[in-house]
């Protein structure tokens, strides 16, 4: 059962927590390239802050962006701003998305995301966690994969394992971290490999942030994931 309040809270706790790391980050800081692929800084703290604008509008019923176009410019155009106005950005703009998560709403309700997705509306707090915490890794300033909540990092595997479920291009696989254990890939009897290693490392390759070199596999070699 999904607890969109309560999300609505972790929402705000991790923002919290990336909000005081970022502080210490300076104009120049802020510049330096991120660990996304052709991202600086500012481009992950600019596209926080319009992903957080773009879930109002779902919780709104109006479409996350008006086109990708317009999400890649927004982004773009707000990268190379001081880093005093990117916390502000993402300080007012996770607040007016706190706001619209506690407005009266019917959370049973299906919503639209981007590329015609779509969810209960009761997912989406949860959605907004996963950006602010895998972001916050990205922005390389000292908070790692093996920083995030634990209760996070096992809905994550199993919302990342659910997503490539069915997949033609993954074979069937049994992922576990010797405590927990999840099935992914395409539909089949049995799984046919069997990944297995920490939490933050299983997490860190389903969600393309580790090349899965901490895993181990058994009946096959790593698979290789489609980009999310």
């Amino acid at each position: 059962m999904i607890d969109h309040a309560r999300d609505l809270l972790s929402v705000h706790e991790a923002t919290d927590r990336l909000l005081t790391a970022a502080a210490k980050l300076d104009n120049a800081s802020v510049a330096e390239p991120s660990r996304l692929p052709g991202w600086s800084r500012g481009h992950v703290l600019a596209h926080l802050a319009r992903n957080a604008d773009a879930l109002v509008n779902v919780l709104e019923g109006r479409p996350m962006y008006a086109s990708a176009a317009t999400r890649d410019a927004d982004i773009a155009r707000d990268a190379t701003r001081p880093v005093d106005v990117h916390l502000t950005d993402v300080r007012d703009s996770g607040g007016r998305f706190r706001t619209a998560g506690e407005a009266p709403a019917d959370w049973s309700r299906t919503v639209e995301l981007r590329n015609g997705v779509t969810d209960a509306a009761a997912r989406v707090p949860f959605r907004r966690w996963v950006e602010v915490e895998l972001h916050h890794v990205d922005l390389g300033i000292g908070y790692e994969l093996e920083d995030l909540p634990a209760e996070f990092v096992e809905r994550e595997t199993g919302f990342l394992a659910e997503r490539f479920t069915g997949r033609p291009d993954v074979p069937p696989t049994r992922l576990t971290d010797g405590t927990r254990a999840w099935s992914t890939g395409r539909e089949a009897d049995a799984p046919r490999i069997t990944v297995r290693g920490p939490a933050p490392d299983l997490l860190g390759w389903l969600a393309g942030r580790r090349d899965g070199s901490g895993l181990s596999t058994e009946g096959g070699v790593l698979p290789t994931l489609p980009p999310l």
